[in-house]
């Protein structure tokens, strides 16, 4: 029974350690690095006038929707101070009217603003091909080097520390042409 119950313990011990060499290796075998995706961002010039651009037509965009709100709001205002004066048909035409301009703010909202709209077409536009150039530059750094993978620290909210000499931001910059 002795001998029976150190057998186990000694297979237990031999099954340990070779779980743990085994994951020791997988481990070291992998390599891991971050970018901030913000920081990269922020250094390429091109992205900044991108993005001005795209801010300049969504502030355009909303201003255009803002006036036909407020006008319907004005329509309203005025039919309200109008309505004891208005004859039934007069009133139905006024609310008709009411009615069709706020459904066009609605409508431009959505042309503008929507699941396919123009915001979206113009960010794909503008935006899409420089992530695209970062994505392949990551790409090919992480070749390079070896990475198994690459983290965006910008993004990722569950690092809570990583150690900077892990970070290739300035690396995929480089790769891009931009130095820092």
């Amino acid at each position: 029974m002795y001998n029976h119950l150190k057998l186990n313990v000694m297979r237990r011990s031999v099954l340990l350690f070779v779980l743990l060499l085994t994951t020791a290796v997988a481990a070291n075998a992998q390599k891991f690095a971050l970018i901030d995706m913000e920081y990269i961002l922020k250094n390429i010039p091109s992205y900044e006038r991108a993005n001005d651009q795209l801010n300049q037509a969504t502030t355009k965009w909303q201003s255009e929707i803002e006036n036909l709100s407020k006008e319907a709001q004005n329509m309203y205002k005025s039919y309200q101070a109008d309505a004891k004066t208005l004859s039934e048909a007069q009133k139905i035409k006024r609310e008709e009217d009411i009615v069709a301009k706020e459904k066009q703010a609605s409508e431009l909202k959505r042309a503008y603003f929507g699941p396919e709209g123009e915001a979206i077409k113009l960010r794909e536009k503008l935006i899409k091909p420089i992530q695209d150039q970062i994505y392949e530059a990551v790409k090919q750094v992480a070749e390079l080097k070896g990475y198994s993978a690459i983290v965006d620290r910008a993004s990722a909210n569950s690092i809570i520390y990583a150690n900077p000499r892990i970070d290739i931001s300035n690396e995929v910059l480089a790769k891009l042409g931009f130095s820092n």
